[in-house]
């Protein structure tokens, strides 16, 4: 603390009157160590040689009106004065909103404070070292402060130092003699707060945001129901009638932002962290009270599962929570909680979206990345930054759409890598050959895709709130008929990046834990709206069976689900198996669209082997419609037989010819067991 004399009768407006309150306080337990300090010295003199600078504090004292520690009722003079000068004083104050919030009376206070002062002066540790004897403690332990606080004076120090552990606002150090000789000191976080600074970080995982920094209601990018809630969420609490704020939405949707305009309409700032099992929880209640803030827990629960969160101690605020869709909350702090909802914004929002993380660099066609990337509102922010950078190290000084798609590309490889694999091979419908009937049913899935964000507004309103934009196909066939390559060029024509489910990733021998790695998969994807393929899906939509073991009902935990996750899911989901018949009826009915695959037919197989064969190849058109005609192959068959022409072609030096289309075709049929139908030909 400065050296120079403070008066506490004379009041401090403006952003010092924190700093003025915690001096007078600091002070407060200042003259507590020295009226109780010199009765380890005969007078006062042992002890200012002992310790010069007590001597200082003592002039300040002294100058400051209450007349030195000389008069035997200093300490409660001084608290007396501090008292009526916080009356004077209309701003937050910290140490007086925690005594508010939490019951403090003055000697919890000067308590408080006492086994602080080693923090805001260290010299105050060799007076604790010397007054505590040789235990070698340079903080004040629990003996020392309950013989300066006795029940003459107010409550005995034990209760206060359960009170303010409870709180949280002190914490004993690790002590193995006895309960007397434990130490005690100030969270960091709690007493930089106290003292009025703000930091961005005030302690590890908790993030503090400023009340400048927020965004007002009116400002924010939402629906006028939700906006309105907002408004009249502060009269609620004011009423008594709201202690906690329940966000619900997918994760990077503003979650955060709305709790934060409800903060700015509350007149405070924003601190948070996640979970409730650490010190960081325990703390957050008084943190929050002493910086004017909301307190914020974001929480991550798994479908089925309920988070139990306490009443925060020594808070003046509601509680906010922000967690995704699934899971629930339960326990005393949400008793009286209000819910919100964060859904994904729509095509008008995202262009507001785009509009506001673009700053001022222009975005080329607008209309067009509103529509196509649907996106959370927080991932077209983290978008936008990134497509901003590509285009400036393009040299260009506009955004254009192929820097959005490769920055929306960058987002979906960190959030899905480790649960799926990016299929980075395109395909094309020309590519695609089956019968008229599955081109027709293809079409129809191509186009129940691109109207699913608009689809709610043509049908009724019994069913129009039960919609989501989620779209489930199930493609059921044999093995190599083209599934895959459908699911390809369905990703290729809607623009979309294509995943593949990473199964041996997602289950989980440990109960429970494959559903948390369904849930995350399919949030993921929703927030970054791209499309999964879940390949021979059957492994896990599998039917359900009767229960004879503790294993089969897991199992059909995990099958019931899922149906419930892909019944939500708001993205679109392709599934492919070739053996329909074990995946569980209730999937179908839960399904938007099954199509049935079926062996190519000659005209099919022959398309098949045209869009597979090189341009310039020499294998007879004759014999190449032959083929198609007399060998009865799957594409992928045709596939892997024109990999191997191709092969012997390059091994040769030549094109594709005859002889190694026939030879591809025989080795086809070798491997099948089978025998060609197609007989000898002539080398070319």
């Amino acid at each position: 603390m400065s050296s120079h004399a403070i008066d506490p009768s004379a009041p401090i407006a403006g952003t010092d009157a924190a700093a003025q309150h915690f001096k007078l306080w600091f002070y407060a337990a200042v003259l507590r160590v020295l009226t109780s300090a010199v009765d380890r010295f005969a007078s006062w003199e042992p002890l200012f040689e002992r310790f010069p600078f007590l001597g200082d504090y003592n002039n300040e004292l002294s100058m400051s009106g209450i007349g030195g520690v000389e008069a035997g009722e200093a300490p409660a003079q001084w608290v007396r004065t501090v008292r009526a000068w916080e009356a004077t004083v209309e701003r937050h104050l910290p140490l007086r909103a925690l005594a508010g919030a939490a019951a403090l009376d003055a000697d919890a206070i000067a308590l408080l404070m006492t086994i602080g002062l080693p923090d805001e002066d260290p010299r105050f540790g060799e007076v604790f070292d010397l007054l505590q004897g040789e235990i070698g403690m340079k903080r004040p332990t629990a003996g020392l402060l309950a013989s300066w606080w006795g029940g003459s004076e107010g409550a005995p120090a034990r209760t206060h130092l359960r009170q303010l552990h409870e709180l949280g606002v002190i914490q004993p150090l690790n002590h193995a003699g006895p309960r007397s000789e434990s130490a005690f000191q100030v969270p960091a976080s709690i007493w930089d707060a106290a003292r009025g600074d703000t930091h961005a970080e005030p302690a590890a995982g908790v993030r503090y945001t400023a009340p400048g920094e927020l965004t007002p209601i009116d400002a924010l990018i939402a629906g006028d129901d939700l906006r309105r809630s907002l408004e009249r969420i502060p009269a609620l609490v004011g009423a008594g009638e709201c202690d906690a704020v329940i966000v619900r939405g997918p994760r990077h949707n503003s979650r955060g932002t709305i709790a934060g305009a409800l903060a700015h309409a509350l007149g405070r700032g924003v601190v948070e962290c996640r979970g409730v099992d650490d010190e960081r929880w325990r703390t957050l209640g008084p943190l929050a009270t002493l910086l004017h803030a909301l307190p914020l827990l974001r929480l991550e629960v798994a479908p089925g599962e309920a988070a139990t969160v306490a009443r925060l101690r020594g808070c003046d605020a509601p509680l906010a929570i922000v967690l995704g869709r699934h899971g629930g909350v339960t326990g005393p702090a949400v008793e009286r909680a209000i819910a919100l909802a964060s859904d994904p914004p729509d095509p008008a929002a995202r262009q507001r979206h785009w509009i506001a993380a673009c700053d001022d660099v222009p975005l080329e066609d607008l209309d067009r990345v509103a529509d196509r990337f649907r996106l959370s509102a927080g991932n077209i922010r983290r978008a936008a930054r990134r497509a901003r950078a590509g285009a400036r190290l393009a040299g260009r000084s506009a955004i254009a759409v192929a820097d959005v798609q490769a920055a929306a590309r960058a987002l979906s490889r960190e959030a899905l890598d480790t649960l799926a694999t990016q299929v980075t091979a395109p395909a094309d419908w020309q590519h695609v050959a089956v019968p008229p009937h599955t081109r027709r049913e293809i079409g129809e899935l191509e186009r129940r895709c691109r109207v699913r964000e608009r689809l709610a507004a043509a049908v009724g309103p019994a069913l129009a709130p039960q919609l989501t934009c989620g779209v489930r196909a199930l493609l059921s066939g044999p093995s190599g008929v083209g599934k895959s390559l459908v699911a390809r060029a369905l990703a290729t024509s809607l623009q979309m990046d294509l995943y593949v489910v990473n199964i041996a990733a997602i289950l989980n021998k440990y109960v429970g834990e494959t559903e948390k790695n369904l849930n995350e998969l399919f949030a993921r994807a929703e927030e970054l709206d791209v499309m999964l393929l879940l390949d021979e899906g059957d492994a896990l939509l599998t039917a359900r069976t009767s229960v004879s073991s503790a294993t089969d009902r897991y199992a059909n935990f995990e099958t019931n689900f899922l149906l419930q996750r892909i019944e939500s899911f708001d993205g679109i989901l392709v599934i492919t198996t070739n053996a329909a018949e074990r995946i569980d009826s209730a999937f179908q009915r839960r399904l938007d669209i099954v199509i049935e695959f079926t062996a190519p037919e000659p005209p099919e197989r022959l398309a098949i082997w045209d869009g597979h064969l090189p341009s310039r190849h020499d294998v007879p058109y004759a014999l190449l419609a032959e083929v198609a005609t007399r060998c009865v192959m799957t594409g992928g068959q045709i596939r892997n037989a024109v990999l191997h022409a191709g092969a012997l072609a390059v091994d040769d030096g030549t094109g594709v010819t005859a002889a190694h289309l026939h030879a591809a075709v025989e080795r086809e049929y070798r491997k099948a067991g089978a025998m060609c139908p197609i007989g000898a030909l002539v080398r070319a």
